[in-house]
């Protein structure tokens, strides 16, 4: 606030050209705070949802079938959430999972899923293949494997950083997809699950903001 006529409007766009190059910047800062996750997650109604007693198999046809089935203009899923008994969400499973789910015994070894990013060489990883005697069965075993084992059994649990508030800012929210190397967040309302925010919708939201700035092109 201030008295009218000094020239404050002038000297914001200068402190705005300063700090974030353009006075479209600092416009843009202001709606990515202003705008929260539940504007742009996907409700949990719309998801793709199966029961954690399903079995590989019918996890299978429920990825095929919410690729058929979801609006194009939110593109394909790439994981399904997971339920339990009480219809509450316990986990997700992703192409990976299911093919992870395929070969038992990288339960002997635990979640590997950033093993690519903990300093493991390419050697080493590779010769857990015959450590502990992984696809030593051939994938003409398929069938039998998909119909046996349980959604529960190869399921991701997700960790606690992978849950976001509705009314979390999107900063917030592109802080926690960053330092986790995350594809996805579960969005929570008073710790129930609501909706899932996935990374390509995190994206999407900002390059429409990149793309409705005007820049000087002479910069």
């Amino acid at each position: 606030m201030g008295p009218i006529g000094v020239g404050k409007t002038e000297m914001a766009k200068a402190l705005a050209e300063f700090i974030f190059d353009s006075e479209q910047a600092i416009f843009g800062r202001t709606i990515m705070k202003t705008k929260t996750v539940k504007d742009i997650m996907i409700p949990l109604s719309e998801y793709t949802t199966i029961s954690e007693e399903a079995t590989l198999y019918e996890a299978i046809l429920a990825l095929e079938k919410g690729q058929e089935e979801f609006d194009q203009t939110h593109n394909w899923h790439k994981s399904i959430l997971v339920y339990n008994g009480n219809q509450e969400i316990t986990g997700e499973i992703s192409q990976l999972d299911v093919l992870r789910g395929l070969e038992h015994g990288y339960k002997k070894i635990g979640d590997l899923r950033y093993a690519s990013h903990s300093g493991f060489s390419a050697k080493f990883i590779k010769s857990l293949i015959e450590q502990y005697g992984f696809w030593q069965r051939p994938l003409g075993e398929i069938c039998r494997k998909s119909v046996r084992t349980k959604i529960k059994d190869f399921m991701y649990t997700p960790t606690e950083g992978e849950f976001v508030e509705q009314d979390a800012s999107l900063d917030e929210a592109i802080h926690q997809l960053i330092m986790g190397h995350h594809h996805s967040l579960l969005v929570t309302r008073d710790k129930e699950i609501v909706g899932i925010l996935r990374l390509k919708d995190m994206f999407s939201e900002i390059y429409q903001k990149t793309k409705a700035c005007e820049f000087d092109q002479s910069l």
